[in-house]
């Protein structure tokens, strides 16, 4: 058994609650998979350009599944790009700004966008997970597609939020919980697992030779695709249903471990 492809979710993943990971540790076991020939994947809900700064030495040489699937980047260049259809996009508009209490971001290509009338602290957080974020009076002002829109909202109110978008855009969007209070509208079939699908392809690497790790609702689809996916101890009962196998929490570098496990041919890896 060869494991050829190693993919990893970010937040409540790969990184700890301080939004970090044990760098040291790791670069020491991205040498010996580079080695191997092992692909390293960053699969997450998050932006691209935030995604990159976590791995300012690798980011070149590594590929990424960013905001979900819509946007695919393999060695500084891009592969595929999602959009909404103008079409498409009138509707979700109409739908999501009648909605009360929601935060929006329009996700794009080369920039995440809010609106001007959003609060300081909510712009500074989201700065965070976005790093390249701009404010617009409207988000008819933004000229490239959009792929995606990321939601906030509070914690309480986020399961009858999925139904009621669920119903609303059925065939346009689906929502997918990627927790903490927020909801990603994506394309149906444009998830994680169809970007590493795409990537798979790309490489000649069959789904029993992809090892994944995840935690939250956005990760089902690519925990089911790989032959080896990993739920985090720190993952919801639903999501660790939906994984073959378990690791230790993303504060005790679960993933870490089982790469581990990967490189010395540990079980389940002998």
């Amino acid at each position: 058994m060869t494991i050829k492809l190693i993919a990893v979710d970010m937040d409540g993943t790969f990184l700890n609650d301080n939004m970090d990971y044990d760098r040291a540790r790791f670069a020491q076991q991205y040498a010996r998979l580079k080695r191997q020939g092992v692909k390293f994947v960053v699969a997450s809900g998050n932006q691209y350009y935030q995604l990159r700064s976590f791995f300012p030495q690798i980011a070149d040489e590594i590929a990424f599944v960013a905001e979900n699937g819509a946007y695919i980047v393999n060695q500084n260049q891009p592969v595929f790009c999602a959009a909404i259809s103008s079409q498409d996009y009138q509707r979700v508009m109409t739908v999501i700004t009648a909605l009360p209490g929601l935060e929006i971001i329009q996700c794009c290509r080369d920039s995440a966008y809010l609106l001007a009338s959003a609060s300081e602290a909510f712009f500074n957080n989201m700065q965070r997970y976005y790093h390249r974020l701009r404010r617009v009076a409207a988000f008819d002002q933004v000229a490239e597609p959009a792929f995606k829109f990321a939601l906030t909202l509070s914690n309480e109110r986020l399961p009858d939020m999925m139904r009621e978008l669920s119903r609303q855009l059925a065939g346009i969007l689906c929502p997918v919980s990627s927790g903490h209070g927020s909801i990603d509208l994506i394309l149906p079939g444009m998830h994680k697992a169809n970007g590493l699908k795409i990537l798979q392809n790309l490489w000649g690497i069959a789904d029993q030779d992809v090892v994944a790790f995840g935690d939250g609702g956005n990760d089902r689809e690519m925990l089911r695709q790989a032959g080896f996916g990993f739920a985090m101890e720190n993952a919801p009962e639903a999501i660790k249903a939906e994984a073959r196998f378990l690791t230790s929490s993303n504060n005790q570098s679960g993933v870490l471990t089982v790469i581990d496990d990967i490189i010395a041919q540990h079980a389940p890896f002998d």
